[in-house]
């Protein structure tokens, strides 16, 4: 499957707003899901703080008792905000990743060529 997070905006007390500031300046909820290979919803944990990082809801994600499990024998691909661990598969970090970079040129490496394939 694969998973990621994504910012909710959302309406917190003036006392909580600086915790839920996000990149953009508003306040967000980070939102982890989880989908399967047909699409479909395995895992959402939500009510994290904007400002908080990817790999720190994902590590809680694991550690609840109801949290997120992977299937012995299978992955969940994730963005370069989360780091490599059992389960878990990230693009290599310092190469380059989105389609738009790669522009008409070919992959150059193995490194390349798994980011593009990811």
């Amino acid at each position: 499957g694969a998973l990621d997070g994504t910012h909710v905006l959302a309406r917190v007390p003036n006392k909580d707003r600086g915790a839920f500031l996000g990149r953009k300046h508003t306040t967000t909820q980070n939102v982890l899901a989880a989908v399967d290979f047909d699409l479909r919803f395995t895992y959402v944990l939500d009510g994290w703080e904007g400002s908080s990082h990817d790999a720190l809801i994902l590590a809680d994600a694991i550690q609840r008792p109801d949290g997120l499990k992977v299937p012995q024998g299978e992955f969940y691909l994730a963005d370069a905000g989360y780091a490599v661990r059992p389960g878990f598969l990230p693009p290599y970090r310092g190469t380059i990743y989105h389609l738009r970079e790669y522009g008409t040129s070919r992959p150059q490496n193995a490194s390349e060529l798994f980011n593009r394939r990811h």
